[in-house]
């Protein structure tokens, strides 16, 4: 006899739950709207079926040439709309995937590794039939787009670097966090935390431009699936942390450019680090010279008063400059 009033008030609770929460995102980002289509390429690894979400944008006026896009460790391809436009506007093909574990892509417990995601890119590649590219990573994106290069250096035309991570070998001065000890902080992400993070982190002087950045890098904390999502986290975290590759920039074999904000100040783990350690590290200002001696004939470019994003912060600089070495 209380069946039916026990039914409504469960029904009336997750209508409630769900007016509550009208910004949680999915940890697929399934209701993130991305700048053009979005398609899936079936993936089997480490006896799982998974999916790797990209996006294939073709220009309106082709040139034949194609570059890929490899996003940061807290993002996905939706934040690469205007170098997107740059590049088609160009004739370029464009192809942005949305790395394993990230973005709309499969959040699966594997164990990963750049080796690994480098040749599901290469996969991809021949998939779409695309024998040669420009590659261009930033952020984690930057780490990928190198050990790619270093895989494969027939199928890259040139590597394009924009601020990216590993510059230094961060376990050589980071405490070791195992990755359930970084899933137990990852579990801590609220919309507060993230938001503080990007405004110190990534752009010297927060616009509400940036904002939409913080809703779907913040709101999947909101979701039923986040502890997966924190999972996957910590994971790519290790990835980082245990697979530099800052040691074999000199084995690099093909043209390469850096994109560098001078402001950057970067460090994964950061916050194991006392103030007096973490001024020793994570200055872009000198690890980006030092790298372009490294890898044999680079190009660096710059950008003062620029953070770790300029394509965001500084856009129309950094495309100026991108264009410059198409």
């Amino acid at each position: 006899m209380y069946r039916k009033p026990a039914l409504l008030i469960l029904f009336l609770l997750i209508r409630f739950a769900a007016f509550a929460q009208p910004d949680t995102i999915s940890i697929t980002l399934d209701n993130v709207q991305y700048p053009y289509p979005v398609k899936f390429m079936p993936v089997n690894t480490d006896g799982q079926d998974l999916r790797m979400a990209y996006m294939d944008i073709a220009p309106a006026n082709a040139n034949g040439k194609t570059v890929m896009l490899f996003h940061g460790k807290n993002f996905g391809g939706y934040y690469w709309t205007n170098v997107i436009k740059a590049f088609t506007a160009k004739g370029y093909r464009v192809i942005v995937p949305d790395q394993l574990g990230f973005g709309k892509s499969s959040k699966a417990f594997i164990h990963y590794s750049f080796h690994k995601l480098a040749r599901l890119n290469k996969q991809l590649l021949d998939t779409l039939g695309i024998k040669k590219t420009y590659i261009m990573g930033h952020s984690m994106g930057g780490m990928l787009a190198t050990r790619f290069t270093l895989m494969y250096p027939e199928t890259v035309e040139k590597l394009l670097l924009e601020n990216p991570i590993g510059l230094e070998d961060y376990h050589a001065f980071v405490p070791y966090l195992s990755a359930e000890e970084q899933y137990k902080t990852e579990l801590k992400t609220t919309p507060e935390s993230v938001k503080k993070y990007y405004q110190n982190s990534y752009f010297t002087q927060w616009k509400s431009e940036y904002d939409y950045l913080v809703k779907i890098g913040a709101n999947v904390s909101k979701s039923a699936d986040f502890p997966r999502y924190a999972k996957v986290a910590a994971l790519t975290y290790e990835m980082i942390y245990e697979q530099p590759v800052c040691y074999e920039f000199g084995l690099i074999k093909v043209p390469t450019v850096l994109f560098i904000g001078l402001e950057d100040n970067t460090i994964v783990g950061k916050g194991l680090l006392s103030q007096a350690e973490q001024a020793k590290h994570g200055q872009y200002k000198i690890l980006a010279p030092e790298t372009a001696k490294k890898i044999p004939n680079a190009k660096l470019i710059t950008f003062e008063g620029v953070k770790h994003i300029p394509h965001i912060e500084e856009p129309e600089k950094f495309l100026k400059a991108l264009e410059k070495e198409l």
